[in-house]
């Protein structure tokens, strides 16, 4: 019987299932033939090397069979296998090949010479992409993650200069307005000064003058020759007129600033430029680069990740957990109250009791220390400063479920509506409403219960959706990147539902699974910024609800029925490891 090569449609059968004899079919298989890939029991083992003395068949024990290439079949001849390479034509050929003209003249080689070629060649590949291309690659991206930083911190010293010189010319124009108005008064109550003397000298006069013309009636109803002899008028006296004084206002004259006027003011602002140099790069090897640049980059994990510390919270149901400092943490829970505890000295520092008197949804502390929990019942996102609550963000017909901060001081956060049947993620920059993701490019729901929030070193935004049991992230604009579900790692029979969610210093998205019976893993998840899955941590957690990592990337672990939160160390920069060894 020829040797033949194993097809995708004949999976190895797995070490729990019974492999029977490939010859006899009845009798259990104790041996393996590598050159053939077929299983046979001790009795069809003679048969089967008798059958085909051409090749080296090479019969192992079952159990300690291993991976010796398999032999390609030929392209010419149905059911023939090559062992021979045709280095004329770059094509494996057979036995049969051999017998025709076509490669008689031709160089040839065996294809295990060829293989071991090639295996050198790719080894070689890999040794040079390890030592030196990877390292180099990562000294780039380190250089532009660099440039990247210094222009995010010019553009907003440039936004700055511009926001401080525009305060300067508007204080300058305020104070030449403030002096308009304060000279406009001065001379507005100077002229009124003039004009009430004046009146008061006119009704002055008019009383004058209406003594006098009682007097005249007096006299003229009197026959007394001396009275009317006495009598003096002053009639020429009021016979002038005084003088009509006529105000004047004082003109504005407003002068018109033209564009280019107001730009000369305030100033330009030049276009932007970037260089490009083909010699600006390198390649280095690893070890060239020091090692205050590489180390932050080399960072492994822990084949068996290790819990650090336990702290027994006296929660009846532990729900989530935030990180304030490597050894101090927020919980909430079943109840209306936020605890601080302490793992060094193993106890609850503090306490918060919500305004509502409603049980949290979700707690976080922010990029810049402050602590920020989700009211659901009360609709409210609030904010704790100074040990005062201060609700910063009321939902209408929305209930909050999830709430995080970002590296620019805004909140995003995941609710859901009243009747349950929408869900989506706000982002807000104080109370404002900056950003709103429901719909994906189709304008199908991204979300049918998003939950946990959180947001990646690249800015994308990743939730865990419990209803539709997988994890959703989008970009910073909204736009779907991936979801998660799992993954094929996960057996059949297992179930994903995914609870909270975090991230760590190179980028990973750790998602918290939690079983229900025996159908699904408590364990933490690990994915790349890609989606792709990397790893469990699976260290005996007990229902892992709300997780979040410390500026260590120590992972801290809520659990929902155990009532505890755990500190789990599960990886390690590779500089630190040779030191210990």
């Amino acid at each position: 019987m020829p040797p033949r090569r194993r097809t995708n449609k004949e999976p190895r059968s797995s070490a729990q299932e019974a492999v029977y004899c490939d010859l006899c079919e009845t009798a259990l298989v104790q041996m393996h033939c590598d050159t053939c890939d077929r299983n046979f029991c001790t009795a069809c083992v003679g048969e089967h090397m008798a059958s085909d003395e051409l090749f080296d068949h090479r019969v192992v024990k079952f159990r300690s069979m291993n991976s010796n290439p398999l032999y390609p079949d030929c392209a010419s001849h149905d059911k023939e296998l090559c062992a021979m390479y045709c280095n004329h034509c770059e094509i494996p050929v057979c036995l049969s090949c051999l017998t025709t003209d076509q490669h008689s003249a031709h160089d040839l080689s065996k294809i295990l010479e060829v293989l071991e070629e090639k295996k050198s060649q790719i080894s070689n590949d890999k040794s040079e992409l390890k030592q030196t291309i990877y390292p180099t690659y990562q000294h780039i991206a380190s250089d532009i993650q660099g440039i990247i930083t210094q222009l995010e911190k010019g553009y907003q010293d440039l936004i700055t200069a511009i926001t401080e010189h525009g305060e300067y010319l508007h204080k300058e124009i305020n104070k030449l307005i403030k002096g308009h108005k304060t000279k406009a008064k001065k001379m507005k109550a100077k002229q009124m000064q003039i004009l009430q003397k004046h009146l008061d000298e006119v009704k002055e006069k008019l009383s004058n003058i209406k003594d006098e013309m009682h007097l005249f009636d007096n006299v003229l109803d009197s026959n007394d020759i001396s009275r009317l002899e006495n009598v003096e008028g002053n009639v020429e006296k009021y016979r002038k007129l005084p003088d009509k004084i006529v105000p004047f206002l004082p003109k504005f004259n407003p002068r018109k600033v033209f564009e280019a006027t107001l730009c000369e003011l305030l100033g330009n602002l030049s276009s932007f430029s970037y260089s490009s140099d083909e010699s600006g790069y390198c390649f280095r090897k690893e070890d060239d680069f020091p090692a205050a640049e590489s180390s932050p980059q080399v960072v492994r994990l822990l084949d068996e990740p290790k819990i650090v510390a336990t702290i027994q919270t006296d929660y009846k149901l532990l729900k989530n957990v935030a990180c304030l400092s490597g050894d101090s943490f927020w919980t909430c829970g079943n109840g209306n109250i936020m605890k601080l505890y302490s793992i060094e000295q193993d106890l609850k520092l503090k306490s918060i009791k919500t305004l509502s008197g409603c049980t949290t949804a979700s707690i976080t502390v922010t990029p810049n220390g402050d602590f920020v929990f989700a009211d659901y019942e009360d609709e409210s996102v609030n904010i704790v400063k100074n040990k005062k609550i201060e609700t910063v963000i009321r939902l209408q017909g929305w209930r909050p479920r999830g709430v995080c901060g970002t590296s620019s001081g805004d909140l995003l956060v995941t609710m859901v509506s009243e009747d349950k049947e929408q869900s989506k993620v706000m982002g807000y920059s104080g109370s404002t409403e900056k950003q709103s993701i429901q719909y994906d490019v189709d304008g199908q729901p991204l979300y049918q219960c998003a939950v946990y929030i959180t947001v990646n070193r690249n800015q994308d935004i990743c939730v865990t959706d419990h209803r539709g049991r997988a994890t959703v992230v989008v970009n910073k604009a909204g736009k779907l990147r991936f979801r998660y579900k799992g993954g094929s790692h996960i057996g059949r029979n297992e179930q994903f539902y995914p609870q909270g969610i975090t991230t760590d210093s190179q980028s990973h998205i750790l998602i918290a699974n939690t079983g229900y019976g025996s159908s699904s893993k408590n364990c933490i998840h690990i994915i790349d910024q890609d989606g792709q899955f990397i790893s469990y941590i699976d260290c005996g957690l007990d229902s892992p609800w709300g997780i979040c990592t410390d500026t260590d990337d120590n992972l801290f672990v809520a659990e929902y029925s155990g009532k505890k939160v755990k500190k789990v160390k599960y990886q390690q920069c590779t500089n630190d490891i040779e030191t210990m060894v």
